[in-house]
């Protein structure tokens, strides 16, 4: 069996920027993988793309890269942020999205090594980086040994 691929997920919401880079330098984390469909909303405080890129370069020596591919679609975060959706819809809808876009494909597993895919919810419960986790282990057999920092 191939061996397993340590990845992080991690949130910027609801969290100070001393608390989000501290937790990504115990996490060891050596590049950042920016799941969000925008990344450069003024609303994302340190988060938004091009500070971000800055501020963990500088903090922690992590490289930094966005991946739209894994990101909703436009209708299916409008419908995420509507104030209405049925979590379940949501997850059927963004897996079928990911099975679209055969992302097992599009990406290799060794990308995911000290990464961390980030997003702006604060927990994974209910955000999508979980399901891309979730998704890739089930088409590359259980490669990646998740934590969600």
């Amino acid at each position: 069996m191939a061996e397993k691929i340590g990845v992080s997920t991690i949130g910027f919401t609801k969290t100070s920027a001393e608390n989000f880079f501290s937790r990504l330098k115990r996490a060891k984390v050596k590049k950042m993988i920016d799941v969000r469909l925008h990344n450069t909303s003024q609303l994302a405080g340190f988060a938004k793309a091009d500070d971000l890129a800055f501020f963990l370069k500088t903090i922690g020596g992590i490289a930094y890269e966005h991946a739209p591919l894994l990101a909703p679609t436009e209708e299916i975060l409008k419908y995420a942020r509507s104030g209405k959706a049925d979590w379940a819809k949501f997850e059927k809808d963004f897996l079928a999205l990911m099975a679209s876009r055969k992302i097992e494909r599009a990406f290799e597993p060794q990308i995911f090594t000290e990464a961390c895919l980030l997003c702006s919810e604060d927990k994974p419960h209910h955000c999508h980086r979980r399901f891309i986790c979730d998704y890739l282990n089930r088409k590359w057999n259980g490669r990646l040994a998740v934590t969600h920092l």
